[in-house]
Order: C-alpha cells, then structure tokens, then sequence
C-alpha cells in the first residue's frame, strides 16, 4: 500500500461520517471504524472481537449475520437495507458533525449515547476480494437516514392529503329511482360522457362504464339498490373524446320513513390521482440517487399542495425556482380556452388582501417564437444556455417579449401537462449564461409536473368555489319575514380555504298561529353529503314545527329521526325557537349548538349560561326554558365558525364576543343589518377563516309614540 492509499484508508477510516466496517467469511468483525460504533452503541474493541450475536443485542444482531450470509453465499451486493436501532439501545451522536473519539480513547465508548427513539441505517454490504479475486469478507457501509426517513413520511402525509382535496373537488352528482332506474338527467355527467338526453335516459351512467367493469358494477349496483346499503366502488368511464378516465362513486339512499324514495351518487374522477402516483413512481425511480434534488421537490410539492389558487402556485414556483436552481425570474403562463394564447399569470403577493395575483395582459401567441411558446408547441423543455444559443434557436422574438429583462443570459421553457395535453408553459431564466445539467433537466420537469397538477386543481378550485357558494346560498332563505314589531338580519360567509358545500344553515318561518319559528344549526363536513344532511335537517324541523312547534317536542322528533336514519358518527346542532312578535314572549330549546347572544340598552351584553343539551341523535332528555325579548333588545345566533377557529378555543371566542357586542355603538345595536355585519368583521379581524360562520340577528324596536 503506497502513501496515497495509506493515507485514504487511514481517513476514511477516522473522518468518514458514516460507519464502516470489513467482516470476513466468518463473519468476524476484523475491522470497524468509530462512526460505526458510535452508530451502533458498541465499542470498537468490543465490535472487532467477534460475531455481531456476540456483541449486538438479539434482534440487531440477527438483521446484520442475515445480510452477512446472504452477500456471502451469493457472493454480489445486498443495498436499500436498513437496521432499525430499537429505542433504549446505545446509539450515536445526532449528526455527522460530532468527530468520532480517537481510537485507543480510554474504554473506546466516546460518542457512545444511548437513544431515546428508535435510529434507522441504510446499509450497504459489499463483497470484498484480494487482487487474484479470491472472496476475503464482506465490507459494510451505514448511514444514519433517520430524519430523512421521517420527512419521506411527513410527505407521504401531506401528499396523501392532496389527493383527497383533489377527489373531493372532482365530484359530479347524479339521482336514481328507488329501484335503481334513471329519474332526472344530468348534464355535468353527459357534458363529461358525450350521451345525448336520450341515451342517459335510456342507459344511465352503467352504459358507459368500460366493458371490463360492466359485469362487476352492475351486480354491485343491484345487490346495493336491493339491500338499501350504500354504494361505493370505482370504474372506468369512456369519456365524449373515446378515452376512459377513472371514476369513484358513493351513492347514498335517501329515506323518507321506512322508505328509500331516491339515490344520491357522487361521482369523482380520480384520473389525475392515478396519473399523479404513476408520475411520482417514475420519479422516485429517476431521483433516488439526488437526496438534495428529491428533498427539495418534495418541499415543492408539500408547498403546491397547499396552493389554492394559480396566483399562489405562481408564487411557489418563483420561490423554488430561485432556491433549488437559482433562477433569477421565472414565469407561468396559462393556455387560453382556444389554445392559440398563453396568458401571464402573476404570483400572489403574501400578507396582501384578497387575491392579488392576476393574468397580464400582455399575452404571447402560442404560434410566436418564444421559449415558452415552443415548450408547448413541441410538448418538450426548451433549453438556451446563452443568448447565442436562445438566437440560433429562436431568433429575436424572446428579446423583444421581454425587454424588461435585458440582462437575461440562458432561459428553460416547460410545457405543463395534463393527462397528456398542454394548459400553459413555466420558464426560468438567468442573469448568467447557464448549463442546465441532465440531473437538473430531470428535476426541472418534475417539477413542471407537479405545477401542471397544481394550476389543474387550482383552476378547478376557483372555478368550483363561486359554485358552491351559490349552492349554499340557495339552500338558506331567500328573505327573512317582514314584522312590525321584530327586525330580522342574517349573514352567511362561507369559509374561504374551501370549495365543497358546507352545513351551517339558517331558518325563519311562520307557524299557524303567526308565532315565528326561528332555527340555526351546523351540520359537520363538507360536500354533498353535508348538504343533504342540512336539507333532510331543515325539512324535517319545519314538518315537525307545523305539527307541534313547541322546541322540546321538535328536538325530541329530530332525535327519533337521526336514530333512525343518520349514522352515528353525524354531528350535528340545533338551536331552536319559537317566538311571539307581538309580546316577545318565546320559548327555546337547544341540541348542543353555541349559545345565544343576549343584547340590551340597559344591561352587559352576555350569553346564554343554560345547559345546551346533546347534539342531535344523543340520547337525552329535550328541555325547552322561557324567554321575552324586550323593547330594544336584540338576540343574536350564529354558528360556531363566529367564535372558534385554529387559535381561538370555543371558551375564549365567546368572551371576545361578549366584548365585542359591548363596543358596538347604539347605532349598530339598533340595526340588525348593520350589528351581524359588525359582529363577524370584529370577530374574524385578525383569524384566518376556515369555517362557515352564520349569524341570525332577532331585534325589537322601541315603540314609537
């Protein structure tokens, strides 16, 4: 061994932040460095003194001569294999950069900790040979990928998470007869199939489902229809285009006594899930040897999964584009419906009201001689790693587009792709000439692919959130009962973070003896299911209410029905009243719903202290207590979203309730358009907004003399 090799064992063997070791056929450890035995809790003296089952506890020990046996006998390779150090055995210092004790150290255990949690190695074991090939041992190599490994399943979590944002965004509903058969059309489901009215009519959704899955849908579907169970597989659909994209569907039965009168389904194409895990698949593949290039698209991801709109995704793709490649701008331009145009998308500016990312107007023709324009004519990157290169390629084209930017050097163009078609294009560019090497050309794709699912879902979601707004509108009154003697007002804001129907609902109506009936109520989740949930809640409250709408007996009644009909994992609330306009005198009863606020000239504000009672279906016993509503004062319901939310626990919003009500100006207290309108900009100032807020206001004016 000459010096150089001398000197390389010796280092490798002193300074190497991962642990090595050569063990010979018989599996003595003949030599081990420090970090080793740091990594494993033993000393070196004691690890190079025989058989890993002499000095490793039982279950390490055994994982270790498993993978000496096996290099061994098939004498190649043995790599992705990790050792889990179990929690209470002797492990290392945290990071690379503690040195390992020098050998010889008196009892030869510096670094030798012991670990509060279990450590996890990557190991690879390795055949050794002498210089005429004849087997010696085996050399190990260990790396502690602990943390790494926990951040591998924190981004499995958040991108799981994802996806389900995206299935629940994709849903498209449809209604069946009780036997099975096709009662109402559905044009969101025909504008996706291609069927004509008729052709709906006749077959349904089953006769577009592929012929593979025909057999086992339809029989699923009829032992369902005949069982009065739920609904709920997947299947392919043959699209209007020929194509078959990935649906999964949950229809429900909906009940009206003992009775099933029709079938809610909810279909939700999950082709861009399968595409996603499909992609994320070739990447892993593709990236596995880049820890520092794979972190850091997962960070992206992790970052695009939580952006909701395309301005937010534009404002993640310049944050990554500048940290993982050091770009000096980037861009996002956006196919319009025609697809002759890409429109300029500008990033979000953080900390700023409302939505400030827009679409420029200054667009670029799909058929113009710029980078971003040939990324998605030719579906393919487009490089330039110096203006001469960006010149020979395109001409003068991307200098006059844009002439703000002078100083750029080199420039990439990313075509954004979904299910195989281009909806805009991503560049980057440099204030220096720039070669973008074959692992960054790897990575830079990826990421363009995870943007185009990004914008995909972000598009969606701005488009579906006016929707569903409008949807929940609709299923709350249209205008509030005119009286001489009570004023009503009402808000409803719905949460900003989500697209999906939500269950908070409101309700005022007349009884037979003009007594008014005054209800709000918070049904839990989101969606369809959310929504017939508020509709089959509100419904039964009015029936009940026309047949006594005294508030125990009604709540007992909704009891009986969700013991009969909802599952039990349902929450929901109701405060329920029934009040006289003329005199204020009311009667009130309340399942688990956040008390009434009680406003008046004359004294504190303050909330109610009675018992609120068991949500609904939950056993108990339905009280109902006695109230007047006096000349000048108002009384106020809402829903939880008004006082609780990610910072503020439910006993602390409604002091800050209380406090507020106290601040409002006589004015305000007087008008009760004016008083909800304070009461939710007060309490949401300062809170993100992730809950549906309702708020009733009920206020008697004094009497004119």
């Amino acid at each position: 061994m000459d010096a150089s090799d001398a000197a390389l064992y010796a280092t490798l063997l002193t300074e190497a932040p991962g642990g090595l070791a050569f063990f010979d056929r018989d599996l003595r450890c003949r030599r081990a460095n420090d970090a080793l035995a740091a990594l494993l809790g033993v000393p070196v003296r004691d690890l190079q003194r025989g058989r890993p089952s002499e000095v490793l506890p039982e279950a390490l020990a055994t994982a270790f001569e498993t993978a000496l046996h096996k290099v061994i006998a098939e004498d190649r390779p043995l790599t992705d294999f990790d050792l889990v150090v179990p929690p209470g055995e002797p492990a290392g210092p945290p990071g690379p950069s503690a040195p390992p004790a020098p050998a010889g150290a008196p009892g030869d255990t510096a670094g030798v900790a012991t670990a509060l949690e279990e450590r996890i190695l990557a190991c690879t074991w390795l055949p050794a040979r002498d210089g005429d090939g004849e087997h010696l041992g085996v050399v190990l190599t260990a790396l502690d990928v602990t943390e790494r490994r926990r951040a591998e399943e924190v981004i499995r979590r958040k991108e799981q998470r994802y996806r389900s944002l995206v299935e629940a965004s994709a849903q498209v509903v449809w209604v069946a007869a009780p036997a099975g058969g096709v009662i109402d059309d559905a044009p969101e489901w025909r504008a996706i199939t291609g069927q004509t009215p008729d052709d709906y009519a006749v077959g349904g959704w089953l006769s577009v489902v592929h012929p593979e899955d025909r057999p086992r849908i339809e029989a699923a579907w009829r032992e369902c229809v005949e069982e009065n169970r739920v609904f709920e597989t997947n299947y392919r659909i043959r699209t209007k285009s020929g194509t078959y994209r990935h649906f999964d569907v949950r229809a429900v039965p909906i009940w009206q006594g003992d009775a099933v009168i029709e079938w809610v389904g909810a279909n939700t194409d999950v082709t861009g899930q399968r595409e996603a895990e499909e992609m994320r698949g070739r990447l892993t593949e593709q990236l596995s040897a880049a820890a520092l290039r794979t972190a850091r698209l997962q960070q992206a991801t992790s970052m695009l999964a939580e952006a909701l709109t395309v301005s937010q995704v534009v404002q993640v793709i310049t944050e990554v584009g500048r940290s993982a490649i050091g770009a000096d701008y980037s861009a996002v331009a956006l196919l319009d419906d025609d697809k002759l145009r890409l429109s300029i998308v500008a990033p979000s500016q953080p900390g700023a009201e409302g939505e400030v990312g827009s679409v420029s107007r200054d667009d670029i023709k799909v058929s113009d001689q710029t980078v971003m324009s040939v990324a998605v004519r030719e579906s393919r990157p487009f490089l330039a790693e110096h203006p001469d290169s960006l010149r020979l390629q395109l001409g003068h084209g991307e200098k006059d587009l844009f002439a703000q930017h002078t100083e750029e050097r080199a420039w990439v163009g990313l075509p954004l792709l979904a299910a195989g078609a281009p909806i805009g294009a991503l560049r980057f560019s440099f204030t220096r000439p720039r070669e973008i090497t074959e692992e960054e050309r790897v990575f830079l794709e990826a990421l363009a692919g995870q943007c185009a699912l990004a914008v995909e879902r972000a598009l969606l979601f701005e488009r579906e959130h006016k929707t569903a707004e409008e949807l929940q509108r609709s299923l709350l009154p249209s205008d509030l009962p005119q009286l001489p003697g009570m004023v009503l007002a009402a808000r409803y804001n719905p949460a900003t973070r989500h697209v999906q129907v939500g269950g908070d609902w409101y309700d005022v109506f007349r009884l037979a003896d003009d007594r008014l009936a005054v209800a709000v109520g918070d049904v839990m989740g989101k969606g369809v299911l959310a929504a017939a949930g508020m509709g089959r809640v509100r419904n039964a409250l009015r029936a009940l209410a026309l047949n006594d709408p005294r508030p125990a007996a009604v709540l007992a009644g909704l009891d009986r029905l969700f013991s009969a009909t909802e599952d039990e994992e349902q929450f929901t609330t109701v405060a329920y009243a029934v009040i006289d306009p003329e005199t204020g005198q009311g009667e009130f009863s309340n399942a688990g719903h956040p008390p009434p606020l009680l406003i008046s000239p004359d004294t504190p504000a303050r909330v109610s202290t009675r018992e609120p009672g068991t949500p609904l279906g939950w056993p108990s016993q339905r009280q109902q207590t006695s109230f007047s509503i006096e000349t000048g004062n108002t009384v106020v319901f809402y829903s939880d979203g008004l006082v609780e939310n990610r910072r503020r626990g439910v006993d602390a919003g409604l002091e800050e309730l209380v406090a507020v009500a106290a601040d409002a100006p006589p004015e305000v207290v007087g008008d009760p358009e004016r008083l909800v309108d304070f009461l939710v900009d007060r309490m949401l100032a300062g809170y993100e907004q992730v809950d549906d807020v309702t708020v009733l206001a009920l206020h008697v004016p004094p009497k004119l003399v």
